[in-house]
């Protein structure tokens, strides 16, 4: 693990911005493919970092055209498409602030966004996206230009098309409005998900992001970073994947492939091999079932798989050591040669050299899985207020922990364990919130409002997020975070809730995989209609019981499940019982399912 001094990391960045590091990385890669999107069945339209260029300087000026400015806000509604990147950088380059909505969000959400912020220009995707701006565009009184991608033929004569903003105007020089940006200038706004209250406006400096970009770049440690292929599927309006595949891309010269449906990962890891790839705990879970669900029809190979990686587990943890032999690299080159290559080409995953996952807990026996079949899999740990990354260890990994303080970075626990971070990654305020930043900040450290746990090595142990650690009638302190972790390693499980604040003993809801599930059960020669027939099966249950009784054995008495309800519905992204990355909307479950918990009680 690199390690770097806060002082360190300043001086390498100090007056540095990043149109500052986008305009180097044009002048040292302009031919480099920027960006890619699919343009129809194996075809792709591609961007040369020149080009990328080209198109910001154009939609700056048309940009400025419209009456933005520095400290202007700009709201962006997109999915991940090319053009995302090209606006977004166009308005650093004039000094204001692009901030993105999530693509779920109401009209509601869009007014208080866009109210909050005061933004003055819109750029939005479709026809959907336009029509809940519209519905609220007599409450945002700042907006005075709005742009649609894919404008509909009954859009207001005053909502213009993107055309609008490549064609007609000089392009302005990107060098000269390099030189006028600020390291305080922010670079964007990220809302919180607002599950404590209204959602709060994460304000990131430019300063922040061409530090954060430095703490990454020293953490991956690739020869060249030019080049470099990943895809970029996650919302925009979350920091990880801003991070990675635009601030970081901007500054390193990756190349970025846009996937527009984030559901589609699988079948554009297919069609990339990306060499970097994060993705939030449930993505690498789908994988691992579908490599497991896929063996499974033939007993014989599944058998020969699984005792293949039981005999690459130990070798890995002897890397881990330092303490491999020979001969155990021999035995892990054999059974990569016969089994695990053949599966990471299968599934786009032949070329990663640095995966990384986040944003939730990932069972310790999945990363493990990967790290053993060839996937060098990590975890890495952070939140918007720190722009991203806290914490990460791309090669010395520990499974189990979230790695150490990335350099440039401290961390310490207060006496009650919450997490406590101080570096120039530390985000800047709450926009309009100076009592909330200052309950946030204090003295420099962020408080970051997790529980964690320091080994003698420095590496971190996330226990839960402070609000939500279950207390049972007991007094027992619970992480519901771990044990719905372990339980989404039964096999037909594809999502779990832990229930039992405040109760006597904990419960959980389990929500059946929709495709492993059936697969199992057209197995056993189960008749079902669907998945919540599927679910009222005593022999599916059985099996989930039988599941629930293994994960049990690992947790302390006060810790164990004794009673869930199965569920035989699809638990999806952006909705009330998960976020737009996956995580747990526990107000939501708590909210959907009251009746079904009430009865376990």
């Amino acid at each position: 693990m690199p390690t770097a001094s806060i002082e360190e990391i300043d001086r390498a960045v100090r007056g540095d911005t990043a149109p500052r590091a986008f305009l180097r990385t044009v002048a040292a890669a302009a031919d480099v493919p920027a960006l890619r999107a699919m343009a129809g069945e194996a075809s792709w339209e591609e961007s040369t970092f020149r080009r990328y260029a080209d198109q910001v300087a154009t939609v700056a000026a048309a940009l400025r055209t419209a009456g933005l400015d520095a400290g202007d806000r700009l709201l962006l509604m997109m999915r991940n498409r090319p053009e995302f990147h090209v606006v977004d950088t166009a308005a650093q380059f004039l000094r204001a602030t692009p901030f993105s909505v999530y693509n779920s969000s109401s009209a509601e959400e869009i007014q208080y966004q866009g109210a909050h912020s005061g933004a003055r220009v819109a750029v939005v995707e479709d026809a959907g996206f336009l029509r809940r701006l519209l519905a609220v565009r007599g409450e945002l009184p700042a907006l005075e230009r709005i742009y649609v991608i894919d404008r509909p033929d009954d859009a207001p004569d005053d909502v213009l098309p993107y055309t609008a903003l490549l064609e007609g105007h000089t392009p302005l020089d990107l060098a000269a409005l390099a030189e006028e940006t600020d390291p305080a200038d922010l670079a964007t706004l990220i809302y919180t998900s607002g599950t404590t209250g209204p959602p709060k406006g994460v304000m990131i400096s430019q300063y922040n992001v061409v530090y954060t970009v430095e703490q990454l770049r020293r953490c991956l440690d690739l020869e060249h970073t030019a080049g470099v292929r990943l895809v970029s599927y996650l919302p925009m309006a979350h920091i990880a994947e801003r991070m990675l595949s635009h601030y970081s891309a901007m500054c390193n010269g990756f190349s970025v492939t846009t996937c527009p449906d984030p559901t589609a990962i699988a079948t554009y890891a297919k069609e990339v091999h990306p060499e970097v790839l994060f993705g939030v705990p449930r993505v690498w879970e789908k994988v691992y079932a579908g490599v497991n669900g896929a063996l499974s029809l033939d007993p014989d190979k599944k058998k020969s798989f699984d005792e293949g990686v039981a005999a690459a587990l130990p070798i890995k943890e002897a890397e881990r050591n330092g303490t491999v032999t020979q001969e155990q690299r021999d035995v892990w080159a054999f059974l990569d040669a016969v089994a695990f290559s053949l599966v990471r080409n299968l599934v786009g995953l032949d070329q990663v050299k640095v995966a990384v996952t986040g944003a939730a807990p990932i069972p310790r026996e999945v990363l493990e899985w990967f790290n053993a079949v060839g996937v060098p899999l990590s975890e890495i740990y952070g939140m918007s207020e720190s722009s991203g990354p806290m914490t990460w260890d791309a090669w010395d990994i520990r499974p189990g922990t979230v790695g150490r303080v990335l350099p440039g970075g401290e961390l310490r626990l207060a006496e009650d364990g919450e997490v406590l971070y101080r570096g120039g990654n530390v985000f800047v305020g709450y926009l309009n919130e100076p009592a909330k930043t200052a309950d946030t900040i204090v003295d420099g450290w962020l408080y970051s409002g997790d529980i964690g746990e320091l080994d003698e090595d420095g590496y971190l142990r996330i226990v839960d997020r402070k609000k939500e650690l279950i207390i049972t009638a007991g007094g027992k302190n619970i992480s519901p975070a771990n044990l719905e972790a372990a339980l989404k390693t039964i096999p037909m499980i594809g999502q779990a809730a832990a229930i039992g604040d405040g109760r006597k003993y904990v419960t959980a809801l389990l929500v059946l995989d929709p495709e492993l599930a059936p697969l199992w059960a057209m197995q056993q020669g189960i008749e079902f209609t669907d998945l919540a027939d599927l679910a009222t099966k005593a022999a599916v249950i059985d099996e989930v019981q039988r599941g629930v009784e293994e994960i049990n054995i690992r947790f302390a008495q006060a810790e164990q499940i004794k009673k869930f309800t199965l569920l035989g519905e699809e638990w999806l992204p952006d909705t009330d019982v998960l976020t737009p990355t996956s995580k747990l909307k526990r107000r939501g479950v708590l909210a959907r399912y009251a009746d079904e918990i009430e009865q376990m009680y």
